[in-house]
Order: C-alpha cells, then structure tokens, then sequence
C-alpha cells in the first residue's frame, strides 16, 4: 500500500483516535508505514507527539498495556525511552475501527522523542565506522546503554498481569517459531529450506540447554539496532519496543552488532560494544562467545519475519540466500 493510500485509508482512524487524548491538535503528518502506521503530532502550541496505530495481530490490548509499563519503569530507571500519554478516561490506548480496511487498532500516542537517529548519523558521517574514536564513542555507548536496560530489567518486580511473548528456544527456533517458520520462505529451493530446517533443529536444541537466570536471560529489547536509536546531546534514546519480550541477553547485543558483520572493522566494534556493555554489567567469557550464534539466530528468524510482512515487498535476494546458507553449513559442521 502506498503511503497515499494508507493516509486515505487511515487518517479517519488516526483523527478519531486523537480526539480521545489530551491534545489539541494542530498538524498531523502520515511519517512512517511498517509494522504499525505512524503519524507525528504537533498541538497548537508546537509541542510534537508520536501517535501509533498498531498492527492487529501481533499483541493483544494487555501485551502492549505491559510494554508501556516496561518503559515507564525504565525511564525510572535513568533509560530514555518514549513516554506514554493516556486518554481522556485514563486509558493506555484508545482502540478504533479502520472501515476502509476491514479491522480494529489500538492506537497509543506518546512525547516525541527528540534526536538523530544513529543509523543515519554515521551514514552522514564519512568513514565513521572505520574512526577509532567514533567507534568507541557510539558502540560504547549503546553496549552501556543495553547493560543498563538489562540492569533494570532483572532487577524489577515485573507486575502482576504482566505478558510478552518469550523469546526462548521455541519462540526463536521452535516448529512454531515467534516470526515464522523461515524455512518454509518461497524464495528457497527445496535443498536450502531443508538445510535451514537442518539448522534450526540443531539452535533449538543449543537453546533449550541455557540456562534462563537473571544474569542472561530477561526482558529484552529484540530490536536494538542502530534504526531504533536516536542522539540527541550525544546521548542515545531507545525507540520501538514493538518486539520487546523475554530472551537471552546476547539477542539484544546481536541485533545491535549484525548490521557491521561485514565491515572490516567488525572486531573492533563488536570489543566496543562489549565494553561498553561490562562498564555497567557482567558477561562472562562463555556468554559473549555465543554472540555470533545469536547473530546467525537472528537472520534466520528475519527470514520468517519477511515471511509475516509480504506487504513490505521485502524481497529475499538468491545472493543472500546463498550467504546464509554457506554460514549456516558452516555453522553446522562446527
């Protein structure tokens, strides 16, 4: 769908929703058609907001109830997250029907949160990855920043009626995976759907044989790569909680480091993260060796999100399919 006609379609929706909260609205502004449908505010006093309309289907009413208690527990917490606004009768989200679609959202609306988003700060910022001093500077920084989040969240007394999916060894590589059984994907031919179908046999068993403690194992982001960052005042804030659930901590530090695999300063960035992330908490030596498992978990489990997403149009590439299935058979003869 066109962002024309996504605007055709939802802006009814989108206007309704925002007569349920506190806000005098001036301006409205379709910004962003992913997984939810996102719109920037602005009052007539200029003051900007965020306004959602989620995606059915992927969380029910008390599951996004509990994500916006997770963030505001974190922002407690000194973790700069978006801060939620309730509507006029004290709700979390007020929930609209879309007629030109055929369903119903929940529409939430937060302060917007000011900022650059880091992806496109060091795309801006010639030869960025391959500065030293840059590199400790942001990978630094967001390995703290995720030992913080991971701080705050084995330390809290999750409260009651609290729901999220788990990211555990069925939700990543089970039959019925969280994002799709990847190697059913059309794009792959007979002999790599059953390698993948090869490989994820063999994570879910790995998995199913770490231990679920507080030291690795909590609420996590899922999402944190540098897309879901923003600098404002050199500090990073975290935006899209969307996939947050409970997982193993190495999930969040291998979505934060796939998007460099490839560069030839991988290493450094990847000690510049961890560092960052043991300035604030510990990681044993055997927990950060199962970093690039995690990696490889992670394109694998993209593969099914594509799967969930055809409206995207993201299209499955043959050489990366080839890729990933010559890492795959190197992860399986490891």
């Amino acid at each position: 769908m066109t962002a024309a006609k996504t605007e055709a379609v939802y802006a009814a929706a989108a206007a309704e929703a925002l007569a349920e909260f506190p806000v005098t609205v001036g301006s409205i502004e379709l910004i962003q058609v992913s997984e939810n449908i996102t719109w920037r505010v602005t009052d007539d006093a200029g003051c900007r907001y965020v306004l959602r309309l989620h995606r059915p289907g992927y969380h029910e009413l008390d599951e996004l109830i509990s994500e916006r208690c997770w963030m505001r527990a974190l922002n407690a917490a000194g973790v700069a997250v978006p801060r939620g606004i309730h509507t006029r009768g004290g709700e979390e989200y007020a929930t609209v029907a879309v007629p030109g679609a055929g369903e119903r959202r929940h529409v939430g609306l937060a302060y917007w949160t000011d900022g650059e988003v880091l992806d496109e700060l060091l795309e801006a910022q010639a030869g960025s990855l391959a500065n030293p001093e840059l590199v400790e500077r942001w990978f630094g920084q967001l390995g703290a920043l995720i030992a913080s989040m991971h701080n705050q969240a084995s330390g809290w007394d999750v409260p009651d009626g609290f729901t999220r999916h788990s990211l555990d060894a069925d939700g990543l590589m089970g039959q019925q995976p969280f994002w799709g059984r990847f190697w059913e994907h059309d794009a792959l031919d007979a002999t790599a759907s059953a390698l993948l179908a090869r490989a994820r046999a063999r994570l879910h068993a790995d998995l199913a044989a770490l231990p679920r403690t507080p030291d690795t194992y909590g609420l996590i982001h899922a999402d944190l790569h540098a897309g879901n960052l923003l600098v404002h005042e050199s500090k990073l804030a975290v935006i899209d909680f969307d996939d947050a659930g409970f997982g193993w901590h190495q999930y969040d530090l291998a979505v934060a480091l796939l998007p460099y695999r490839d560069e030839p300063n991988f290493w450094q960035i990847h000690e510049a993260v961890l560092r960052g992330y043991r300035s604030r908490r510990a990681l044993a030596d055997a927990a950060a060796a199962l970093i690039p498992q995690f990696m490889l978990i992670r394109r694998l489990a993209s593969v099914g999100w594509r799967m969930q997403r055809p409206e995207l149009g993201l299209v499955l590439a043959q050489p990366d399919i080839d890729e990933l299935c010559e890492d795959v058979r190197t992860f399986l003869a490891s």
